[in-house]
This record gives structure tokens, C-alpha cells and sequence, in this order.
């Protein structure tokens, strides 16, 4: 009996628990903020790459502007007989992304594979306007822009479980200006 009870009030195991729980406690936690830094770098990486292939469009409207140097604006405009008609190419756009960020098809979504066949994310719902300044004119748009959003879906793992995905609208604006 003397045994037991100095056994019981002998501590010098007591930690080997706690230590675990921490440690296991710090590792949830790192996992949790990695899985946040993944879907940030995601959306970064899908936002420059939805800019870099509407800047691209946007600078393919550059043979169609008209250079209203004096004014210090350009517009999507071509001179037709004695007016000017409004002209604008939104290309493609889709096509350009796939290059940039290397997605594939799938229906009508355009979707990024994992060398394991796993998809990494999805982006679908491509919207884009073209703003066109008007010509000779004291309006507030001054060049020629372009409003675009699209929507991303990146499938979320936790521990082990699937989780629902993280679906966000990236918005972004590009325009151009003539320099000279």
C-alpha cells in the first residue's frame, strides 16, 4: 500500500502529457495557417494571372485606339469616312488564362490539376466589360478600362477531412493609356 501511494504522489511523468497535447495543439494550429497561406497564395496567383491576360486584351485594342494625344486620353475608336466608329476586341480571354496559369477545360469551367490528378482549384463565370472613354469629351473615364470578375473555387482539406470550398469573386480593373 505504501508502494501505491508513493507511486501517486510521485510527478515526475506528469508532463509527458501535457507536452503531447501541446505539441499537438501548435501542429493543428500551424496546419490551420498553412491552409490559410495555400488559399491566399492561390488567389493571388489567379488574380495576377486574370490581369495579365485582361491587360493583354486590353493592349490588343491598342491598333483600334484612337490617340488623342492633345487631350491626353485614348479611346477604342476608328475613323470610318468623315466619323469615327467605336471598335473594341475582348478576345479571348479564357485562352490566354489557360496559358498563364495552365488549366484545362472541364465543361464550363476551367480547372487546375495537381500532377496527382487532384484539382487544385477550379475558376469559372468570366465577366468583362470594356469601358471605352467617349471622344473629345470632359467625362470622368479618360481611357480605355476594363472591368473583369471571375469567380474561384479551391476545394479546402483539414485534418484529414474535405471541407466545403472556398468560393470567392476576384475583381480586378485594367485600362489603357497611350503614353505618346
Amino acid at each position: 500500500m505504501k508502494k501505491l501511494a508513493q507511486l501517486l504522489k510521485d510527478r515526475s511523468g506528469e508532463t509527458y502529457l501535457l507536452t503531447v497535447a501541446i505539441a499537438l495543439g501548435l501542429f493543428m494550429v500551424f496546419a490551420g495557417i498553412s491552409e490559410y497561406f495555400r488559399l491566399l497564395i492561390i488567389a493571388q496567383g489567379v488574380r495576377d494571372g486574370v490581369q495579365s491576360a485582361v491587360i493583354s486584351t486590353v493592349t490588343t485594342n491598342y491598333a483600334n485606339t484612337y490617340h488623342g494625344a492633345r487631350e491626353g486620353y485614348a479611346v477604342g475608336y476608328q475613323p470610318v469616312a468623315d466619323s469615327f466608329e467605336e471598335a473594341l476586341d475582348y478576345g479571348d480571354i479564357y485562352g490566354r488564362l489557360d496559358n498563364i496559369l495552365g488549366l484545362t477545360r472541364s465543361g464550363d469551367d476551367h480547372v487546375k490539376l495537381t500532377e496527382d490528378g487532384y484539382q487544385e482549384f477550379k475558376v469559372y463565370n468570366l465577366r468583362v466589360n470594356i469601358k471605352n472613354a467617349p471622344l473629345a469629351s470632359n467625362s470622368e473615364v479618360q481611357q480605355l478600362e476594363a472591368e473583369c470578375s471571375i469567380r474561384l473555387e479551391v476545394p479546402i482539406s483539414f485534418a484529414g477531412e474535405m471541407l466545403p470550398p472556398m468560393k470567392i469573386t476576384v475583381r480586378l480593373n485594367a485600362g489603357y493609356r497611350a503614353k505618346f
